[in-house]
């Protein structure tokens, strides 16, 4: 099972690095509690996992009503594989070895597709509009340049656009869970979007966190 761990932490590598937050579990049960807890845009399941395999893991979570996106992974070819995974309720599979680059565009496009089911992926808050499908920003009619991490954690304030985000859940969401560096981290990006999008669009909540709103 050394390989699925070398997959697993390079795939979460290459994600992190394009702005997502990645958790990993090398374990069907563990990955099954974690992602029972809802907190997740998209599952990535490999079928080969020991405790309890994909397929069980997909049919629990889909058996228990949770509609997160599911991606499997699976080292067999062949239709039979592809229709299981796609019974057991996975929205898409891939068959190893696979392309990074078509993995990554499979998760956009799953994550477009929930966008669109659960309403406009482009959310706006007074003249600032956040394009989560494209991952763009303007401000009025001009286009502002973010990086995936300013992206991310703007994204989290837009998604409650109005309402106090604390810093624990922006670094849960943006970095994760298992993060260990200086909390204040938040602080810096906070600054840079200020800088960008104009400081009055953020407001801070003494001891409890940041509010976006509409630029007066």
């Amino acid at each position: 099972m050394e390989d699925e761990k070398r997959l697993a932490l390079s795939l979460a590598a290459g994600l992190t690095a394009e702005g997502y937050a990645v958790d990993v579990v090398h374990d069907g049960l563990e990955g099954l509690h974690r992602a029972a807890e809802g907190v997740h845009d998209l599952v990535v399941l490999d079928i080969m996992l020991p405790g309890m395999n994909g397929y069980r893991v997909c049919a629990a979570l889909r058996a228990a009503g949770h509609d997160v996106p599911i991606l499997m992974l699976t080292a067999k070819d062949g239709e039979y594989d592809e229709a299981e995974g796609l019974d057991t309720g996975a929205d898409d599979y891939l068959t190893k070895p696979f392309s990074y680059v078509v993995l990554v565009a499979r998760v956009k496009a799953l994550l477009r597709r929930r966008g669109r089911a659960g309403g406009s992926p482009v959310l706006a808050v007074g003249d600032l509009r956040v394009d989560t499908a494209a991952r763009r920003v303007f401000c009025g009619e001009d286009e502002a340049t973010l990086t995936a991490k300013e992206f991310a954690v703007l994204e989290q304030l837009a998604t409650r656009a109005g309402e106090v985000v604390g810093k624990p859940d922006i670094l849960e969401h943006v970095w994760d869970f298992a993060y260990e560096g200086d909390p204040n981290i938040v602080e810096v990006y906070i600054s840079s979007l200020r800088r960008k999008l104009g400081a009055a669009r953020i407001q801070t909540v003494r001891g409890a966190g940041y509010r976006l709103v509409a630029a007066s």
